[in-house]
């Protein structure tokens, strides 16, 4: 598997060349699939992720554990000569994730990565980067997520700006069943536990030196702490997907909010969650988890 760390350094290395890389000319992604065999799961690893993020101890990986272990992939895939947008300063709007069959910590696993969608933005350029997790020697796939980012103030030739669509939605906060209390400390924390030390979740310094005013939760530790308060009740097969509105400026207390939808026969059927600033009233992020 690449590492992050390397894949930051190099990101850092081409922003300071250049602002956006080889290809942006012609707004076209590579082609290319990354694809990594031999994969297995860190048992300690992922026993810290479910400590960290609240998620039951089960010898199944979680699916936001999953992210963490394909993520690697995906950024390799951003960090192509031939990829059009810089990796560094990327923003996170939404993740979609399948998670079809129940991987074991002691599963053997393959990750292919490619990248697909590019598409205007009123604030830049989107892309969606997908990553398929399988069984070693199976054709199905186990874990499959679509991570949405926004290069923003990047604008390729070719590529319609939509505008904003209508007058957007007033967000009224409803009763919060949770509210999380997160330290300076969250980011780097997370970072231990999924590898992904991006600077902007790590301290105010060096925040600020990309743009931020202070370090900024991960976007997939709020969507992951949502997914491990929904429960058990989810079972091993679901869909769930989250778009990030709002960052979560550190420290923090954020509000949460997750209304449970059952069937006909009274069955667990979906989760919708929601989080907001406790005292801005701002809304963070909005998802849901349904059954599969």
């Amino acid at each position: 598997m690449p590492s992050l760390s390397r894949l930051y350094v190099a990101a850092a290395r081409d922003a300071a060349r250049k602002l956006v890389k080889k290809g942006a000319a012609r707004g076209v992604l590579p082609v290319a699939r990354h694809h990594v065999t031999g994969v297995r799961p860190d048992l300690g690893k992922m026993t810290e992720y479910q400590s960290l993020l609240g998620e039951t101890k089960r010898d199944i990986a979680p699916a936001g554990y999953l992210h963490t272990l394909a993520f690697p992939a995906a950024m390799s895939v951003m960090g192509r000569e031939d990829f059009s947008l810089p990796l560094l300063g990327m923003v996170h709007l939404e993740n979609r994730v399948e998670y079809r069959l129940p991987v074991f910590y002691t599963d053997l696993l393959e990750v292919t990565a490619w990248a697909e969608g590019l598409a205007g933005h009123r604030a830049g350029t989107r892309v969606d980067l997908v990553v398929e997790v399988r069984h070693a020697g199976n054709d199905d796939v186990a874990w499959r997520g679509v991570s949405t980012y926004l290069a923003k103030g990047v604008y390729l030739p070719g590529l319609d700006r939509p505008g904003m669509n209508g007058a957007q939605e007033e967000f009224r906060p409803p009763l919060p069943t949770a509210l999380w209390r997160l330290s300076s400390e969250t980011g780097r924390e997370y970072a231990a536990v999924s590898g992904d030390f991006n600077p902007i979740h790590l301290s105010s310094i060096s925040a600020r030196a990309l743009g931020m005013r202070r370090s900024i939760a991960h976007g997939m530790y709020t969507a992951s702490r949502a997914l491990a308060e929904v429960g058990p009740q989810k079972d091993d097969a679901f869909i769930w997907e989250v778009k990030f509105e709002a960052p979560v400026f550190l420290p923090a207390r954020v509000c949460v909010n997750i209304a449970d939808s059952t069937d006909a026969e009274g069955a667990w059927d979906r989760s919708d969650f929601v989080g907001w600033g406790a005292a801005s009233g701002r809304r963070h992020f909005v998802g849901r988890v349904e059954r599969l």
